[in-house]
């Protein structure tokens, strides 16, 4: 049975990559920071994760007890979706960022890169490192960060290329359009949107909505994740996305017909998020032909899901905070 680490498993990335992991057949252990939240936010509770193990340990502060379940379980692969994330409230406390995403992280590299037993370390990093950007990007794209959030994951990525350099560590690094799906958390925009409707809220759309994203369903990120893990080549960086490309005002606009509802009547427009990117969009055909994977969930097929999410679990959704809490 393959051994798998993942570290992050309560975020929605995490969490859903353990649903696709254990359905595998693999063991796998996660670490977060903090306890497991709802069932409705973590997909692997919506199966049988008999083989799933959760320990509460913190990468800031637990790094030797992290060590100590990597020494006792001897994982062959470690999959880390951890870091501290939000790119707009990265500016008011950026420091928090930076010890996180780059010191946090550069100090579990050293104790894995000791690990003779690891096969693969899968780094999971952002397109926020290229900035804005036009056109579909490939992965030599120049990192050309415009946030603290950004900045330190650029730190992060380019520190494990010495690494690998150095010292041969099995480090695959990807990079995913934006991901959403069942399960993902309330501040996001898709179940937010979805939510906000349902309650009779209205949704703030921040510079109106103009930036355009290629959204991609965390079950094709997570199938992609697995075929990296596996039998990615060790040193390089591999884009997940789709093709699709819709601006943020058309999704929500979507949502609303799809909910019935009035965009004008749920939405109000705000100012824009301070080094807000207008458009990254990836290039994933090295992926594609490399491991033969390909995206196979229509953006409108998981809005669909999302809906049905939202609406199967609204009792204790909505009786859960709606907003980003920051946790240094």
């Amino acid at each position: 049975m393959e051994k798998v680490l993942v570290i992050g498993s309560n975020s929605f990335s995490g969490a859903s990559f353990v649903e696709f992991a254990l359905r595998q057949g693999a063991k796998v252990f996660g670490t977060s920071r903090s306890l497991e939240p709802i069932d409705a936010l973590l997909p692997y509770k919506w199966r049988d994760h008999s083989n799933f193990e959760f320990h509460q340990l913190d990468l800031n502060k637990d790094l030797t007890k992290i060590n100590d379940l990597i020494q006792a379980e001897r994982p062959a692969h470690i999959v880390n979706f951890a870091a501290q994330s939000m790119v707009g409230e990265s500016w008011k406390t950026p420091e928090d960022w930076f010890m996180t995403n780059v010191v946090s992280t550069v100090k579990l590299h050293d104790v894995l890169r000791q690990c003779d037993f690891l096969k693969r370390y899968v780094h999971v990093s952002t397109p926020e490192v290229y900035g804005s950007c036009s056109g579909f990007v490939k992965e030599d794209f120049p990192f050309n960060p415009s946030t603290p959030y950004a900045v330190s994951r650029a730190a992060a990525d380019m520190s494990l290329r010495t690494f690998h350099s150095a010292y041969n560590f099995p480090v695959i690094t990807t990079r995913a359009a934006n991901v959403y799906g069942p399960g993902q958390q309330l501040y996001r925009i898709i179940p937010r949107t979805i939510l906000f409707v349902l309650l009779g809220k209205r949704l703030q759309l921040h510079g109106g909505g103009v930036s355009t994203r290629s959204f991609i369903h965390m079950a094709d990120v997570s199938d992609a994740t697995w075929r990296i893990m596996l039998n990615g080549s060790n040193g390089d960086t591999y884009h997940i996305s789709t093709s699709e490309v819709v601006s943020i005002r058309e999704l929500v606009e979507r949502i609303c017909n799809k909910l019935q509802v009035s965009f004008e009547d749920h939405v109000e427009m705000v100012g824009e998020r301070i080094g807000k990117d207008s458009a990254y969009h990836l290039d994933s055909s090295k992926i594609r032909t490399e491991l033969g994977w390909t995206d196979s969930v229509t953006l409108d097929q998981g809005l669909d899901e999302c809906i049905a999410w939202v609406k199967e679990n609204f009792e204790s959704l909505k009786a859960t905070n709606f907003d980003y809490i920051h946790k240094p």
